[in-house]
This record gives C-alpha cells, sequence and structure tokens, in this order.
C-alpha cells in the first residue's frame, strides 16, 4: 500500500508525543532541561552525520571533501527565496492557530516548539528519500525507521516543551503526503544525484535545527526550505 510509511511515520509521532507529556508532568524541571540538551545534540549529530556522508570521500586512501560550492549556493539563493516568502512566517501562523485549536493559549512556548519539532521530523533525506520510496515501489521501510527515530525524539521534546511538538504530526503527514503523491506520478524524474544533494542539504538544515534547541539565538530554519529545491535542481 503505497502511503503506507507516511501513515505509519504520523503515527510514531502521536505516539511519541502523548508518552512525553504523559510521563513529562513527572519529570523534575532540571531533568526536562537536560533532556532537551540531550535532544538538541542528537538532532545536532543527526544532522552533521547525514551532511559529511555526503560531504566527505576517500580518494586513494585519502580523505577528501567536496560539495562546498553546492552547500554555498543552495544555503545563499534558498535563504533569499525563503526570507522572501516568510515560510516561517506562515508555520509560525499555523502554530498560533493550531494553539487557540488546542486550547493551550497559556502555553507560552507552544508556537516555538511546534516550529522546531516540525523542522527536526519534516527535513531531511529520510523524509525524502522515504516518501519517494514509497511513492515508487510502496517500500515504507525507511519511514518506519524514520518513525521510530522521530518517536523517540518528540517524546523527549514533549516532555521538556509541552503540547506543541505533538502536532508536528500534521505538517509531516502533508509533506510526505504531497512527496510521496507525486513520486507515484513524476518518481522516475528524480535522479539519483539530485536526490544525493537534496538529502545532503537537508542534513545540514537538520544540524541548523538542533543549534537552535541548544541555544538562544534562532535560525529561521523554515525560511532555509527552498535550499532543498535549489539542491535537487542542482543534481
Amino acid at each position: 500500500m503505497r502511503g503506507l510509511g507516511t501513515i505509519i511515520n504520523v503515527a510514531c509521532i502521536i505516539a511519541g508525543g502523548l508518552a512525553g507529556l504523559l510521563f513529562g508532568s513527572r519529570i523534575k524541571a532540571r531533568m526536562q532541561e537536560t533532556l532537551m540538551a540531550v535532544a538538541g545534540v542528537a538532532v545536532v549529530f543527526l544532522g552533521l552525520g547525514g551532511a559529511l556522508e555526503y560531504m566527505l570521500t576517500i580518494v586513494d586512501g585519502k580523505l577528501s571533501s567536496g560539495s562546498s560550492m553546492l552547500m554555498i549556493a543552495s544555503l545563499a539563493l534558498g535563504a533569499v527565496v525563503g526570507e522572501l516568502l516568510d515560510i516561517e512566517g506562515w508555520v509560525e501562523r499555523f502554530g498560533e492557530w493550531l494553539k487557540r485549536k488546542s486550547n493551550s493559549g497559556g502555553d507560552s512556548g507552544f508556537v516555538t516548539s511546534f516550529v522546531s519539532a516540525s523542522c527536526t521530523v519534516c527535513i531531511g533525506a529520510m523524509a525524502v528519500v522515504g516518501s519517494i520510496r514509497d511513492g515508487i515501489y510502496g517500500d515504507y521501510s525507511i519511514l518506519l525507521a524514520k518513525g521510530i527515530l522521530d518517536a523517540i525524539i518528540i517524546c523527549i521534546m514533549a516532555a521538556s516543551q509541552g503540547r506543541g511538538p505533538v502536532f508536528s504530526a500534521i505538517p509531516v503527514g502533508i509533506f510526505q503526503g504531497v512527496v510521496t503523491v507525486v513520486a507515484v506520478f513524476a518518481g522516475s524524474f528524480m535522479t539519483e544525484p539530485a536526490l544525493d544533494r537534496l538529502s545532503f542539504v537537508g542534513s545540514i538544515l537538520i544540524f541548523c535545527v538542533g543549534l537552535n534547541i541548544l541555544r538562544e539565538k534562532k535560525i529561521r530554519v523554515a525560511n532555509l526550505l527552498p535550499t532543498l529545491v535549489v539542491a535537487a535542481l542542482w543534481g
């Protein structure tokens, strides 16, 4: 069944988020702070590992790096387009709407945690490549693995930040669902180099999300989403 991977992924996020909310109230503030730092470090290394996988190669027994121009060009062009479109503003307004609809008015960090969680679980190689494979071949194995990872990350984020991260299941369902549908009809046009470059830049964006969790000054990661399009076209 094509699309099953996204359904499983969404279910895992909801289950992980609810588990975090259930046990989060029983965890002391100091422990929640530590868990949040752990989540940030985990996301940083997920992004760093994914990016280095495409940057570093072994040639004649020596380690060499590449894709620097791709990284600089896609991030610069994507950032300009994203800032002009103000994608993060749209995501934040959607978060404010969810906050009202879910009666979370007393949760001051709802929107911030929703945006951070959404960027964490939506952006990246597994989300895109997994959805494409699900659409073309009906293979949901990548999204199943991603769902398990997402459940753990969202559980930790919900335990320390409240309800916001749980609602990241909505953008994940929309984003991966759209990619899966597109792959059903046009997956053959997505070449292997395009997927590799998209995965590389996506991992860099995940790294940025991890930095946002760990520090006060934020990078508007949602406004960097057009970099994925630039990277795919580069491929």
